[in-house]
């Protein structure tokens, strides 16, 4: 068995009417044209004194109209004012007197029947009353006190910015490339975003993605009020897209210091389809921006390529727009809290509002990890003496072999070899770190010093399975 792991290692090796019109037109004409109508006059036609139109469909002509002279009225004979004056003053008096006497009336049998309504002073009572227990169901309806109306000034996403803009920064790297033809070098420019994560006596923490770091020779972070200071990185890790940058203190104002923020982080297996995100980060390099979106799916294997080979990565999907330059950035539940380090969007035309971030459950061992490395010597770099290949989900599925790097070769004398590591072991943690690919292990191998001893996590063939064993090494010094 051993032998056929041997083999199939060696084999992945080498793998969107007009309309009508009406014959009125001489009618309309005529019926607006003061001079016609005056012309009209001269040969004898007396128009109406009023015209009153209706319209309609009729015969040849298409239009038909009515129209009606008002005859003179017979003039009555004028009778003396004075009369008609006294008379509806009659009337008047007499129906106030009969309105009156009608209204006193219906009141007086009123409360002669109910007695109780003269003691009652509320202003309207429906319903009724018990009397016999002076208890019953009533509704009273009277005047309001005045009362207030509370208004929130400010949305919950708008706070969530203010609160949280302060802990972000955005980071520009300067990378240069050497041109083939003329051999001259042409500095390229890139953008990206970064959390802040921690802070000690000497130097400010900044988490963000390996990619918007990697192989630049500057890096500039801008805070939240726009002041600018140099970063160096502290540690990468390549295989999960992570890196964490240091900004001395001494290079801050006190100011500044005062205005940025240490991000608060969340908990992204406790979070839900559809709940709400908020990504903050610096799109397209014009400085921090927010968009508001969904989880919409967890536990995503994303498949990224960095031009050389394909990684698979677990995310978070959201619809929540991510731009280039929010890598590195924040995704935010509606508390504020970091659920998730934006890092890649599909890019294709028949996709819309598919986004993707490292859970922050992931990342945290890892960024704990990238912040307590040293910045090393080559010579004080440690080392541990395997060559390994990378067993992939699909290498995995294909022949049986565990995720995590394959030992290919033990140097001998080494501090594998002392620790009692063999070809055909797969190492799957070291120090508490998962390891999934042989460059991952490498970076996290050279961020320690030699003499340091740590603790790796493989598995090893035995019968007819692998079983999980723990050893203990000393890193070894590099030897050329």
């Amino acid at each position: 068995m051993d032998d056929l792991n041997q083999n199939n290692i060696n084999e992945i090796s080498g793998n969107s009417d007009e309309s009508y019109s009406h014959n009125n037109s001489s009618l309309n004409s005529n019926y607006d044209n003061p001079d016609h109508n005056h012309n009209q006059e001269t040969q004898g036609y007396n128009p109406p004194e009023y015209s009153f139109w209706a319209e309609k469909v009729s015969g040849d002509n298409g239009y038909s109209y009515y129209q009606h002279i008002p005859q003179p009225e017979n003039k009555p004979q004028k009778k003396k004012k004075g009369n008609k004056v006294l008379t509806f003053a009659a009337k008047a008096l007499l129906f106030g007197i009969l309105a009156g006497v009608t209204f006193a009336g219906v009141q007086f049998l009123y409360y002669k029947i109910n007695p109780a309504a003269f003691q009652n002073k509320e202003s309207f009572i429906l319903g009724s009353v018990d009397e016999d227990s002076q208890v019953g169901n009533k509704l009273k309806v009277s005047s309001t006190d005045n009362g207030t109306v509370s208004t929130v000034p400010e949305s919950a996403v708008m706070k969530v910015a203010e609160n949280t803009m302060p802990s972000i920064v955005a980071i520009t790297s300067i990378s240069t490339t050497t041109d083939s033809w003329f051999g001259y070098e042409i500095p390229n420019e890139g953008s990206g975003s970064g959390i802040i994560v921690g802070k000690d006596e000497k130097e400010l923490l900044i988490a963000t993605n390996n990619h918007v770091v990697d192989g630049t020779d500057k890096i500039t972070v801008t805070f939240i009020d726009e002041t600018q200071a140099e970063a160096v990185i502290k540690g990468t890790d390549s295989k999960a897209d992570l890196a964490v940058i240091t900004v001395d203190l001494d290079k801050l104002s006190k100011s500044t210091l005062e205005k940025i923020k240490i991000a608060k982080l969340g908990n992204s297996d406790d979070i839900k389809v559809g709940e709400m995100t908020i990504a903050i980060g610096n799109a397209m390099g014009y400085g921090q921006s927010l968009t508001v979106g969904y989880v919409s799916a967890k536990d995503r294997k994303i498949e990224v390529s960095d031009n050389y080979s394909y990684n698979t990565m677990i995310l978070l999907q959201t619809d929540a727009a991510i731009n280039p330059g929010n890598s590195g950035g924040a995704l935010l539940n509606i508390k504020g809290e970091v659920i998730g380090i934006n890092t890649v969007k599909f890019a294709d035309y028949k996709v819309e509002g598919m986004g993707y971030a490292i859970p922050i459950s992931r990342a945290i061992p890892i960024i704990n990890e990238l912040m307590t490395r040293e910045v090393l010597k080559p010579e004080e770099q440690g080392f541990l003496g395997v060559s390994v290949t990378d067993v992939t989900e699909d290498v995995s599925e294909r022949f049986g072999i565990p995720i995590g790097v394959y030992i290919t070769t033990v140097v001998e004398n080494s501090a594998a070899e002392k620790a009692g590591l063999k070809e055909g072991d797969v190492i799957r943690k070291v120090n508490d770190i998962e390891i999934t690919s042989g460059s991952q292990l490498s970076e996290l191998i050279s961020s320690i010093r030699v003499g340091t001893e740590i603790e790796i996590e493989y598995m090893r063939h035995i019968g007819e399975g692998y079983k999980e064993e723990t050893v203990k090494a000393t890193l070894g010094k590099r030897t050329e």
